[in-house]
């Protein structure tokens, strides 16, 4: 986000928490693809996904008077979406909670060497979009943060309410299903 987007982001958070409806709109129609993408990544159900969005933005507007700009705008969101996802799925956040406990915070691939959306053939697409789709909902959740959403691990810890080095892990076990399961889905193409 370039500096005068944030600036003009600032202002208008500034106005819908004084009441402004219609700043509270822009806002609205700022993040609506992005919650409900994320809300649908997570449950899978596009009416689940389209109930968790709308509520999502009901509890940001009944809670912006509250929010106090410690993290950005849409960290904040996310995290109230991420909350509904665990209220609609209570497995995700034990999962979460498992891979916390059994963390290792073992060495960590540099992230820097992701392959950018991009460069990727629509049927490479496909199969990452089925591959990701077939893996456990707590390593959908982060991955979906991480590459879909790009949010640094810092957000995804505060968006999860998990610990960093648990957010780091997670990311690193999910990549690792993922090239997994994209190993096996090559092996069947040759």
């Amino acid at each position: 986000m370039s500096a005068q987007a944030f600036i003009d982001e600032v202002n208008i958070i500034a106005r819908a928490r004084q009441g402004d409806a219609c700043a509270f709109e822009i806002l609205v129609r700022r993040y609506e693809r992005y919650v409900f993408n994320l809300a649908l990544r997570v449950v899978r159900d596009p009416l689940d996904a389209e109930d968790i969005a709308q509520t999502a933005f009901l509890r940001a507007w009944r809670g912006l008077p509250g929010f106090r700009g410690q993290a950005r705008f849409s960290t904040w969101l996310y995290r109230i979406v991420t909350n509904l996802c665990y209220n609609r799925l209570p497995h995700i956040k034990q999962e979460l909670e498992i891979l916390h406990m059994d963390d290792e915070e073992d060495s960590l691939p540099d992230d820097s060497q992701s392959v950018e959306p991009g460069f990727l053939s629509l049927e490479q697409k496909l199969l990452l979009q089925k591959a990701l789709e077939n893996l456990p909902d707590s390593y959908r959740l982060l991955l979906t943060l991480r590459h879909l959403q790009e949010m640094s691990y810092e957000e995804i810890a505060q968006v999860t309410g998990m610990p960093l080095g648990t957010v780091k892990t997670g990311i690193f076990r999910g990549r690792q299903k993922l090239k997994s399961a994209l190993e096996s889905v090559e092996v069947e193409y040759v």
